[in-house]
Parts: C-alpha cells; structure tokens; sequence
C-alpha cells in the first residue's frame, strides 16, 4: 500500500491510500475514525483482501498529509474522497466507516447514490439534534461539548485534554490488545502533527452535516456495540429512524473498539447488496 497526493479543485494537498490490486476488483471505500491517519491498517486490509476487495482510504483535512479545511462540514470531505474515487477510475463502491467514519460513508450515498452499492457504519454517530440526550451515554463528552462553543473552544480544550480510559471497556482493551492494535498505533499517528484535524472533525459532527439523511438511498447496515461507552447506542437508534433503507445489527457485550471485530461478517453482507 502506497499514500499518494491530489490537489483539489481549490488548491488544497489530499492524501489518500489505495492497496491496488486487479483493476477490475470490486472497491471498498474506508472511512477512518478521530483521529487517525487514513492508512488502511492491517486488520481492515486483511478483511478486504480475504473478500477480493481493493481499498480506497482518504485522509481527512487536517490530518496528516491532507491540509486543514476550517468550517468544513461532513460533505464537504465526502466530495473530497469523491474526488479521489474520480481521480482513480472508480466510479462504483461499497463503503465502510468506523466511527466518525460512519458519518463520511452515508454522505456519499447522499451526494453520490448511484455509486454506492451498500453503506455500513460500524459505532457512527448520528447528527446533533441539540438535545441533551445525544450525549447520553457518552463516558467522556467534553470534546463534542467543547465543539459546540466553536472552533476556538475546541482548541483550548486541546491543549489538555486527555484519554479517559473508561471510555473502552475491557473486550476494547483487549481487541487492541490483539489483532487491532494497528487501530490505537495509528490514532497516534494521526494526531502527531497537532490537533486540527481532530478538532474540525468534532466540529463536523456537532453541525449540519451538509446533506439529508433522508437523501441516503443506497442500502446501508447500522453496526452498534451495546456496551459503546464512545457512541452510545441511541446513536444508531436514530440513525435507522431517519434512514429509508437501513437495518441494524446490535452486538450488546461489544463496546466502541470491539465491534470492528465484526468487519469481514459486515463486508459479506455489503457485496452481497451488489
């Protein structure tokens, strides 16, 4: 797998990552959680490999590699990847988001609907209705609270913030103990060069999104841990509720990190869709 470069429309330098392979495979497009780098990390690689698929992963402004796009909303990085679909020949795909990724794979079904085959977010969140209760659940909320005083919140709550391990619950600690410690090596990575792109990534999240739920027609199935402590499980409560063509897998002993466990079962059911 080799990162490679692309100059927008407006300037702005995206990286991206593409495992290749036989030109005429079926493509996955990945969608990475906060923070992270955009590479696609062993276990997502070697899921997708076992099923024949090539893998499309973009890096998000203000990540490594990518450079910052301040006030940018969930779409407006969706049209970068699209970009990068356009750039490499790739005009259909399913796609496949793990947290904050989860937000990323629905907007392409919204802005793109006839070059998703399937969707599937795996702990994604839903968007920010303004009520308490979207926070519900969550064991440490201060990021996304922080973002909804605005950017500059964000940041000063940057400067010292830190992980709370009660986010993760045990069968976390020990998936990243294992086979997706690649996972916690990589959100390191993505968060080395400074918080920007996380802070605008939670930004995202708390505002409009740029696009409809409604307007994503494409299948799409809704993969939850009912132990999240992260993205709670009402999240993907309404998330089905809003979506036209949406069904929901509830794994209730998985938590945030542990139910990516379940990707290559979520892979089968996305290129049976096709």
């Amino acid at each position: 797998m080799t990162a490679h470069g692309l100059r927008t429309a407006d300037g702005r330098a995206v990286r991206y990552f593409d495992t290749g392979g036989d030109p005429g495979a079926p493509v996955l497009i990945w969608h990475h959680g906060t923070p992270q780098t955009g590479a696609v990390i062993a276990p997502v690689a070697a899921a997708a490999a076992a099923r024949g698929l090539r893998v499309l992963s973009v890096t998000r402004p203000g990540y490594p590699g990518s450079d910052a796009l301040p006030g940018r909303s969930i779409a407006d990085a969706a049209a970068d990847i699209l970009a990068v679909a356009d750039a490499r020949g790739i005009d259909r795909f399913v796609t496949v988001g793990a947290s904050g990724g989860g937000p990323h794979a629905l907007a392409l079904g919204a802005l793109a609907p006839e070059r998703v085959s399937a969707i599937v977010t795996l702990a994604g969140l839903a968007p920010n209705d303004g009520s308490p209760d979207w926070f519900s659940g969550m064991a440490s909320p201060h990021a996304l609270r922080a973002a909804i005083a605005g950017r500059e919140a964000r940041l000063a709550y940057a400067e010292t913030a830190e992980f709370d391990p009660e986010s993760f619950t045990a069968r976390d600690f020990e998936v990243l103990d294992g086979d997706w410690g690649a996972l916690g090596a990589d959100a390191g990575a993505g968060a080395a060069e400074g918080p920007t792109g996380e802070v605008d990534d939670d930004l995202a999240y708390v505002s409009p999104w740029g696009f409809d739920l409604p307007a994503v027609r494409p299948p799409v199935l809704l993969v939850q841990g009912g132990a999240d402590r992260v993205v709670p499980a009402g999240h993907a409560a309404a998330l089905l509720e809003r979506l036209p063509n949406a069904e929901l897998w509830i794994r209730p002993r998985e938590g945030h990190v542990s139910v990516l466990t379940v990707l290559g079962v979520t892979l089968d059911w996305a290129l049976a869709q096709s």
